[in-house]
């Protein structure tokens, strides 16, 4: 996404002059940040996630229970299992990437190496309501799509051939969504993966060097800075990362040190549906209902506590496009510096 290639506005005066590369303490990625005046949310030709009616094909709709395989979790107000009166229902997805039935058997090809695609892969429904969104629903509702998500890593860790549990969200058909209907994946993997192995090994590091958590370190710094703090609340603290690879990018830092998501006690969890729910209705308004992807990134769940790790969420919103030198470099593009993001 060079400048002279991206789908921005070409000629917009907001293009820094003066780059500013900074480096991303954990995993020591660099970001290339236009740091003298930010890219507005206006400046961006993007999409607009609008939910549309329901359709009578959509499977995860009420009513549409039996499209789906049967149900392996649900929180309902009424009615027996894989019928309605559910408001959060979790399912093997129709067309898994990884499947739990079988052995895990790894072999060589010469210098390659392979692995049966032994997993799970399911589907967070968060509503019955087609039209919803994380945005949209009550605070107590999203909390409850997490009190989900902790049940089901809290199951699937019970299997010993899964190593690591991902949980991530395409919100919007730009973000990678197939279906408009709102809901989260989990995908649960028997290797951890790269994009996770970097962050353990460079916060490991780090925590070597200083005897501190970077991410303890990162939430002290900047609710002190300020500058690039989104919101506070008594269990979270919110900010546009200092080395923020995409526009608006944010992260959902739990204030008190935990390696593993499913430690999170009902409280925390109570406070980050009411901290999630109000950061994406700010997005919402800022970025006039942009499409984004949303990651849990926590501890592999057959380790014990890690002194240097700390589970977090990540929100990006899909403002940009990686193109051909990110790709190449393994650099990342940022029109918008987190400071101004944050203020925004």
């Amino acid at each position: 996404m060079l400048y002279a290639d991206c789908w921005l506005l070409q000629a917009s005066p907001w293009i820094s002059a003066v780059p500013d590369l900074r480096k991303d303490p954990i995993t020591g990625r660099w970001v290339i940040v236009a740091s003298d005046r930010a890219l507005r949310p206006s400046d961006f030709t993007r999409d607009h996630v609008i939910p549309a009616p329901a359709g009578r094909l959509c499977p995860f709709c009420a009513g549409h229970e039996s499209r789906t395989p049967p149900e392996v979790l649900a929180y309902r107000n009424s009615g027996a299992p894989n019928e309605p009166g559910w408001h959060v229902r979790v399912v093997p997805n129709k067309f898994p990437a990884l499947r739990v039935e079988g052995d895990i058997e790894r072999r060589g090809e010469g210098l390659y190496d392979r692995m049966t695609g032994i997993g799970a892969h399911e589907i967070i429904v968060e509503t019955p309501e087609h039209g919803e969104s994380l945005a949209t629903l009550p605070a107590r509702h999203v909390a409850d799509v997490y009190f989900a998500i902790r049940d089901r890593i809290l199951d699937l860790r019970r299997d010993m051939r899964l190593r690591y549990i991902l949980i991530f969200k395409n919100h919007g058909a730009a973000a990678g969504a197939s279906i408009e209907h709102p809901h989260s994946q989990l995908i649960a993997l028997p290797v951890v993966p790269k994009r996770v192995l970097e962050e353990l090994d460079g916060s490991n590091k780090y925590f070597q060097f200083r005897e501190r958590c970077v991410f303890c370190d990162i939430i002290e710094q900047e609710l002190q800075d300020q500058r690039r703090v989104v919101l506070e609340s008594n269990h979270f603290a919110v900010i546009a990362p200092f080395a923020s690879r995409f526009p608006f990018e944010v992260w959902i830092l739990p204030r008190r040190h935990d390696s593993h998501f499913e430690r999170l006690d009902s409280g925390g969890i109570k406070d980050l549906g009411q901290v999630l729910s109000e950061v994406l209705r700010r997005m919402d308004r800022a970025l006039e209902h942009a499409p984004y992807n949303a990651i849990l990134h926590t501890a592999p769940v057959q380790e014990g506590p890690m002194v240097h790790y700390h589970w977090h969420i990540e929100i990006m919103p899909k403002l940009t496009k990686v193109a051909g030198f990110e790709w190449g470099s393994g650099f990342y593009l940022n029109p918008t510096p987190p400071e101004d993001a944050a203020q925004f």
